[in-house]
């Protein structure tokens, strides 16, 4: 699996995105759970099936495309909404960039850190280990990029966010990932409640931290991306409980603007698996 891996990182986009976009049928056809789920999930937000069929492909598309993300070169990436970062990082108590599970995510981070780090530093981006030896460790040293530092779901990497926050630097997390039991509260997304993690507003509400949302669009064809930067429509105000309902809130917005992109095939509204280690983790660190 590793020299397939390596492989598919030499591949050109646009071809890595055409086997993506019929691995993505495949499976939606194969699967018909994972069928049910997307077309279920799409109609929660209002969607139809034929609004958001793309998103099919999209999905394909995600996985075929991170050979080439962690091991090729850099892949091409235009920034809008740069002014939003750069107001935010002047104000000097670091950034919380939050993205859903929408287009290429995992270039959000490298394309802000190729921007923004060499001034400000790294981002540092928190990430749940692979339980097989070879991918864990490939996932380790892959999302290491230049200006990117990958952090586990342990009580360390809490706490290193923490303290890059403290430092003025920028930390990305995704919000609308169902935490292990314990990790999160049960809060709406769509109309129906779905088990949210709290780490995100702790961490804005501990330190200050602007919040600034975030989409990496793919482009027709394997012409590249497009990274979309906006602030929080209004800064986090406590109880934890409404602050996570309002990062919710703002997932649902930035979802909007490209759906065709989203994971509908996600179980966002999952119930949360056990992880006692995971859960003390976050309530250490953030209190």
């Amino acid at each position: 699996m590793p020299v397939i891996f390596r492989l598919f990182s030499l591949l050109p986009l646009w071809l890595l995105h055409a086997l993506g976009a019929a691995m993505g049928w495949l499976a939606f056809l194969a699967s018909p759970v994972y069928r049910h789920r997307f077309v279920e999930n799409a109609a929660l937000a209002g969607y139809g099936f034929a609004q958001v069929r793309a998103g099919v492909g999209h999905a394909g598309r995600m996985v075929a495309e991170l050979p080439r993300l962690w091991l090729g070169a850099p892949l091409p990436c235009r920034l809008v909404g740069e002014d939003c970062v750069d107001q935010a990082y002047a104000v000097g108590r670091g950034i919380v960039f939050l993205t859903p599970h929408l287009g290429c995510f995992e270039l959000s981070a490298q394309a802000a850190a190729r921007r923004w780090s060499a001034v400000h530093g790294p981002i540092t981006v928190l990430y749940r280990p692979a339980r097989q030896a070879w991918l864990a460790k490939l996932m380790e040293t892959a999302r290491n990029r230049p200006g990117v530092q990958a952090v586990p779901t342990t009580l360390v990497g809490v706490r290193q966010m923490i303290k890059a926050l403290r430092r003025g630097e920028a930390v990305g997390l995704l919000p609308d990932q169902v935490p292990p039991l314990g990790q999160g509260l049960w809060s709406p997304v769509f109309g129906r409640d779905a088990y949210t993690m709290t780490l995100a507003a702790r961490l804005a509400l501990q330190t200050g931290a602007a919040v600034v949302l975030a989409r990496c669009e793919r482009l027709p064809w394997g012409r590249g991306f497009v990274t979309y930067f906006e602030p929080l429509a209004a800064p986090l105000q406590p109880p934890l409980e409404l602050a996570v309902q309002h990062i919710n809130q703002a997932m649902e917005h930035t979802i909007g603007q490209c759906p065709q992109q989203y994971l509908w095939g996600y179980g966002r509204y999952k119930q949360p698996r056990a992880d006692v280690s995971a859960s003390q983790a976050t309530s250490e660190a953030t209190t």
